[in-house]
């Protein structure tokens, strides 16, 4: 057999196994012998790179390089449904179908809506040769290269199927609910925002410009609409069955009813039954089940007459208020948090809730022992919404009071004007915010210091390595492996990352010290203005006040922090230690004022520069990058197949509309 032969031959097997493990779930070898096989395909395909495939098994782990989204326009356009939230308004679709169809018989098809993001996948010749999001409707953001890392969606359609040549698949992409609390407990770890829900955990995941960090997440899939124009049968849920045939993943709770009376008792049981799944649903899709019938019956301007959504109610649990506790963030924020009996939300169980500050928490009356209503709902994190009057008694236990003082260093709390949290003052002297200030100094997006995670910081906290982010650039090797020869290589990898961290510019390194209010976008900004570390500590308020989007807020806290003597000597400790904390030749060489005060919206596909490079080049030349068209829009910069709905809303609004060489002209 030749290597080629052998090539083809291991990508067979290894779709094959694929499709058992993530659809099927009746794996027919272990991970280890699948393993050896994809490792083996991978140094066959190293070897002969003239045999590369995008859609190869190998590809599923994706890459760690930068990619661009080029729009694409939907053959057919992605139409939205309808909603209703009774079963009496269900019963009114069902009279419309009945009517429209002239009283002709007809069966409906009922599916679980889940609760993700919309994807259109394209095949030919049983490959995947596109997926395109939902966008617009009209079009949509090609992400095949993401998409091919999602293992439930088939890369090569088995050569014996009875697929037609050319059809596209509509479906869900979505993160599973363990995924989803993984990523969170992670995002939650470096006190960076948490995802709201699986939906926005999905999209943000699927527009990630590295396909490795998609591959990491595990997104999952379910397919619900097979297009083409050779199906192979005029019943929708037919269709979806050949389509499981073939190697797609289509939900075993998708079921036909051919009475009103059928279609109740399928959405009473997915009601509760629902809560046990291990993705997100957020109700149920209703589809007139011939494909005939359903043109027939048509479509109205935004949605087809042969389909409709019933949305669940939000989910709500009773259990029991045990206790309230307080944790303290990076920027000394004190948060209380519900501790309570464990009870099972949306397929997942919940002991602790978020009660948000000191005002959201009064004003639920809290006892301790008190039964109360937890939610999830569209939020994903769990809240508490009330307390549950049917078991109020007159003997309840002692109120919840916000405490006075830190429960990590005992400070006196403060709160600011105009903030609803309340702080820790005390900066260098609390462990949770100094631990908490040295994970943000080493973050991705800051000094991208990635070998130190919060569990390392802790150590070496615990350790007395290190009582700041300046500390780290005192570190060794010995320090760090104990003189242990186990640990040596771990060490030497740590330190060289840190030594690596001097080369990060300075709009990352100001954005680093954790100054607040200075995310990064202001970073950029303040960096930009005052090109140096000296001079921006020096800037006087009107100055500050004076660089377009700075704020008083904004103005007063970094002339706060500069005064603070302690901050002053870490710059100091920094500057010894070579990091940059000035911009360097070529960014100020490159830097003008050509659109300043210009608010600039992009939109569509370019030729010359990527969008990101655009953005870099309008906040390069003194302009403001934002996503969405207002009247404050200065211009649009529009590539190639710009959205319809921004040229409709630019148009109404008289917003200009500048090509991609007029604004290259525009900045010289």
């Amino acid at each position: 057999m030749t290597d080629h032969d052998r090539i083809l031959q291991l990508r067979e097997t290894l779709h094959r196994h694929n499709y058992n493990y993530y659809i099927l779930n009746a794996p027919t070898i272990s991970d280890r012998e699948f393993d050896e096989l994809l490792r083996e395909l991978s140094d066959l395909e190293a070897v002969h790179p003239e045999y590369a495939d995008p859609n190869s098994p190998t590809q599923r782990v994706g890459s760690d390089l930068s990619q661009e989204f080029e729009t694409f326009v939907h053959i057919r356009p992605m139409l939205s449904l309808s909603n209703t939230y009774n079963k009496e308004e269900v019963a009114e679709f069902y009279e419309r179908v009945r009517e429209g169809l002239a009283n002709e018989s007809f069966e409906i098809c009922c599916e679980l809506k889940f609760d993700g993001l919309s994807i259109s996948l394209h095949y030919e010749d049983g490959q995947l040769v596109r997926a395109v999001t939902r966008g617009d409707g009209v079009q949509g953001d090609d992400v095949t290269a993401n998409v091919r890392t999602i293992r439930s969606i088939p890369l090569q359609l088995a050569k014996d199927g009875s697929w037609p040549r050319s059809f596209e698949i509509r479906g869900e992409i979505l993160m599973p609910w363990e995924s989803f609390e993984a990523l969170n407990r992670e995002r939650e770890s470096r006190e960076e925002p948490l995802f709201a829900n699986p939906r926005n955990a999905a999209s943000g995941t699927l527009k990630s410009k590295q396909t490795a960090v998609v591959a990491e997440r595990r997104l999952d899939a379910y397919l619900y609409y097979l297009l083409g124009d050779e199906l192979p049968a005029d019943g929708h849920y037919e269709n979806m069955m050949a389509a499981r045939e073939w190697g797609f993943k289509v939900s075993d709770a998708m079921r036909k009813v051919s009475s009103l009376d059928e279609l109740y008792a399928f959405i009473d049981y997915w009601d509760t039954e629902r809560r046990n799944l291990p993705v997100a649903t957020d109700g149920i899709v209703l589809k007139v089940n011939s494909l005939r019938q359903q043109r027939t019956l048509g479509m109205t301007a935004k949605s087809p007459r042969w389909a409709i959504a019933y949305k669940f109610q939000a989910e709500q649990q009773s259990t029991v208020l045990r206790e309230v506790t307080f944790q303290v963030g990076r920027t000394g924020a004190v948060t209380p948090v519900a501790n309570m009996d464990p009870v099972q939300l949306s397929g997942t169980i919940v002991r602790r809730a978020t009660l948000h500050n000191a005002d959201f928490m009064a004003s639920l009356d809290l006892h301790v022992g008190d039964h109360v209503l937890v939610e999830k709902g569209g939020e994903i994190i769990p809240k508490i919404v009330a307390v549950d009057e049917a078991f109020i008694t007159s003997e309840r236990g002692s109120r919840v009071e916000f405490i006075e003082h830190c429960p990590e260093c005992g400070a006196k709390l403060i709160r600011y004007e105009g903030e609803a949290a309340w702080y820790c003052p005390n900066e260098t002297g609390c462990p949770p915010q100094i631990k908490g200030r040295i994970e943000h100094f080493v973050s991705r997006r800051a000094m991208n210091i990635d070998t130190l995670g919060p569990e390392t910081i802790d150590d070496f906290y615990a350790r007395g390595l290190i009582h700041n982010f300046a500390d780290l650039y005192d570190l060794t090797v010995d320090q760090l492996s104990g003189f242990n020869d186990t640990r040596i290589r771990s060490a030497r990898k740590t330190i060289q990352a840190i030594e690596d961290s001097k080369q990060v510019p300075f709009e990352r390194v100001l954005f680093a010290l954790g100054i607040r209010f200075v995310g990064e976008t202001v970073a950029k900004t303040l960096a930009r203005r005052f090109h140096d570390i000296d001079t921006l500590s020096h800037a006087s308020l009107d100055e500050l006040l004076g660089v377009n989007t700075i704020g008083q807020a904004i103005a007063e806290s970094v002339m706060a922090w500069f005064a603070d003597m302690d901050n002053v000597f870490l710059v100091e400790r920094l500057r010894s230690h070579g990091l940059q904390l000035q911009l360097s030749q070529d960014t100020l060489a490159a830097q003008s004022d050509r659109l300043a005060g210009k608010t600039v919206v992009i939109s569509g596909v370019f030729a010359h520069h990527s969008r990101d490079e655009y953005k870099a080049l309008i906040e390069q030349h003194g302009g403001k990058n934002t996503g969405s068209i207002s009247a404050k829009t200065s211009f649009i910069l529009a590539g190639e197949n710009m959205g319809p709905a921004k040229l409709e809303k630019a148009k109404k609004l008289g917003v200009a509309i500048v090509s991609e060489d007029e604004f290259l002209q525009m900045i010289q």
